[in-house]
């Protein structure tokens, strides 16, 4: 079976929401409650596989934005545990945060959830108050780590076109103390250096070496002509 979409309603929210639940009333009511308080953007699948397609978890990145997973715990085939541990070992969903869904009687499997990397938990039948009041802590969790992600790559991008700017504007400036006789150079610790090593250890040039006319006739006199 397929995934239903809802109905994109006037208070549509910025993050997206995937239900996964085997149990047709089960999914109408999880979304009716989240439409009621303003969240439009929802999926709702029927197994982890169709949460599978739909991520997806063959790829390196989301197919569409998921900003929250509301998964059952007990679904044939794939069970809500094994889902969330599949999804968690995903590098581009391992930050989506999962809610597991499950009866009273069936908390001694929390234990096993949180594990496979759930940050909560709602029992059925769900309370509409705790389910909204836990989704939007779980939201405002995953927008905090958006803004967070988003931040660290500028910083890195900032970083990384500073330090090409630097490489590009690498120049030798102030005063350098030469010999007057043998022409070395004395850097910062007192230490003289010929020439050569100094301007490969402060600059980024290269050196294709030669002889000048001048060094030529003065070496080989009689290979240049007057």
């Amino acid at each position: 079976m397929g995934w239903v979409f809802l109905t994109r309603g006037r208070l549509r929210s910025p993050m997206a929401i995937l239900i996964v639940d085997d149990s047709p009333d089960q999914r109408l009511l999880l979304r009716s409650i989240l439409t009621k308080a303003g969240h439009g953007d929802i999926m709702a699948v029927d197994s982890a596989q169709a949460a599978f397609s739909a991520l997806p978890l063959d790829g390196d990145q989301l197919a569409a934005p998921i900003d929250l997973i509301l998964m059952d715990v007990f679904m044939p085939d794939i069970d809500g545990i094994a889902a969330c541990r599949q999804i968690k070992h995903k590098n581009h969903l391992r930050d989506i945060p999962v809610i597991m869904v499950t009866a009273k009687d069936d908390l001694g499997n929390l234990s096993e959830a949180f594990s496979a990397g759930a940050m909560d938990y709602i029992s059925k039948p769900v309370n509409g108050i705790e389910l909204i009041a836990r989704v939007a802590s779980a939201l405002a969790l995953k927008r905090e780590m958006d803004c967070r992600k988003k931040r660290e790559a500028e910083l890195l991008r900032s970083n990384d076109e500073l330090q090409q700017a630097l490489k590009e504007v690498k120049v030798l400036r102030g005063l350098i103390p030469i010999c007057a006789s043998c022409k070395n150079i004395r850097d910062d610790r007192g230490l003289w250096q010929h020439v050569e090593e100094y301007l490969s250890a402060h600059s980024e040039v290269e050196f294709s070496h030669g002889l000048c006319e001048p060094c030529i006739k003065k070496l080989y006199p009689g290979v240049c002509p007057d």
